[in-house]
């Protein structure tokens, strides 16, 4: 991150997850090891071989759930409520919450933009089942493609595609608050969050704008999505209790466990946040990402270069206690390098700890790393570390120290997140002054 030295502070957070909608839950939660997996809510019973997951139970939908919003806002999301798909109502939900919390009420619109990070997000099987219907009647109760443009065409709602296109939750958030500066939207999975929050730090930086809302939001929850992931990747069994299921760098990991969330950060320059005497909560000091290859890819060689190039990148500002938040997806094989390349890092670090948010609530797609960045900011805050929950028996890669809870959480972080298709990204996040 070389160039204009511009320094990015953070100054509002919002968030929407398994484990709370506002920042005082989460931090109940993390500080007091309560996992967010539990039983099904939005899927049919026996649908799936499991019967938990981390959803995001308190979130509704209803207008109540983006917080305190004046008359004209909640009238324009109210009105468009019907083109958004429950993956892009979280997400702008959290940005609105983001909002709010950094207490910004007056800005240059054209010096305002919005990085968003999410998934692709797949349309709901009930989006076409008229259309369907309206076939199977056509061709005397079997469905023939070739009755699709005249009899199920028409029964398809004409504004189906805005409720899933992943730009969207970009275009809503933009359009909301009137930012009219530097765009755009993001679907590298779990690498989505940090992505966006890299590239939102370098518009400020370079001066291209003086505020930028970076969000993410994904799930892993939903009557498709749920069952392509389970033939994809392996999934964790059900487990007594349901919070056990989640076990990141450890030997008795058995794979994912699906979930969703969305969150957001609101960025500014130094100088815009000191002129409103806003109240900071990090500043982005650094930042980097690698591509790991091979079928399947190696990741170990990109985690160790972001997260090297994401500390070389901040110099001497960087503090002397610290600590690592770290993606771990509880597979194995992907776990073991994960821990072989924070390992490499620390091998001269030995008062560094390593967090795992991942383990109250598991795959959040493209929504996990905005949660994990909002749990390292608040450890800041609160200057202590939260748990890492069921590393009862770690892998023999792991070789640093897992936060058992109560740590400091020193006066830094870096944050690593990857996609199972080899996409690293690393930041480092400074506690502010």
């Amino acid at each position: 991150m070389s160039g204009p030295t511009k320094r990015v502070v953070i100054t509002g957070l919002g968030i929407v997850s398994p484990i709370g909608n506002d920042l005082a839950t989460v931090w109940e939660h993390l500080q007091g090891g309560k996992s967010g997996i539990g039983p099904w809510q939005q899927l049919p019973a026996g649908a799936l071989p499991v019967s938990f997951g981390a959803e995001a139970r308190d979130f509704t939908g209803q207008i109540d759930d983006y917080g305190e919003l004046d008359k004209p806002l909640q009238r324009a999301i109210k009105k468009n409520m019907k083109v958004m798909c429950r993956e892009i109502e979280m997400g702008v939900a959290a940005s609105q919450k983001a909002l709010q919390h950094s207490g910004l009420q007056e800005v240059d619109p054209d010096r305002a933009g919005c990085v968003f990070g999410s998934d692709y997000i797949l349309t709901r099987p009930e989006e076409f089942a008229d259309a369907v219907r309206a076939c199977r009647e056509a061709g005397g109760g079997k469905f023939d493609a070739r009755d699709w443009p005249q009899h199920g065409l028409p029964k398809v709602g004409p504004l189906w595609l805005l409720k899933y296109l992943p730009n969207m939750p970009n275009s809503h958030v933009s359009i909301y608050n009137d930012f009219r500066g530097p765009n755009n939207a993001i679907t590298v999975r779990e690498a989505s969050m940090h992505l966006a929050v890299a590239e939102a730090a370098s518009i400020i930086r370079r001066g291209a704008a003086d505020v930028m809302v970076v969000g993410c939001t994904g799930s892993r929850v939903h009557p498709m999505r749920s069952v392509n992931e389970m033939k994809a990747f392996p999934v964790a069994s059900d487990r007594d209790p349901p919070s056990a299921m989640a076990r990141p760098f450890d030997q008795h990991a058995a794979g994912i466990v699906l979930g969703e969330a969305a969150a957001a950060i609101v960025l500014e320059s130094d100088e815009h946040a000191q002129q409103r005497q806003a109240r900071q909560w990090g500043e982005v000091v650094g930042a980097a990402s690698r591509l790991g290859t091979g079928n399947p890819p190696q990741i170990y060689d990109a985690i160790v270069g972001s997260l090297h190039d994401a500390l070389h990148s901040v110099g001497p500002r960087w503090p002397s206690t610290w600590h690592v938040s770290a993606h771990g997806w509880s597979i194995p094989e992907v776990d073991r390098q994960e821990a072989a390349a924070i390992a490499h890092l620390l091998a001269t670090q030995r008062d560094v700890t390593v967090v795992c948010p991942q383990s109250f609530y598991g795959n959040l797609g493209a929504g996990g790393g905005g949660v994990a960045l909002i749990a390292s900011l608040l450890a800041l805050h609160h200057r202590q570390l939260f748990p890492t929950l069921n590393l009862d028996n770690p892998i023999p890669e792991a070789r640093w120290t897992a936060a058992s809870g109560g740590e400091p959480a020193g006066d830094g972080f870096l944050t690593v997140a990857h996609t199972l298709h080899g996409q690293t990204c690393a930041l480092a996040i400074l506690k502010s002054d």
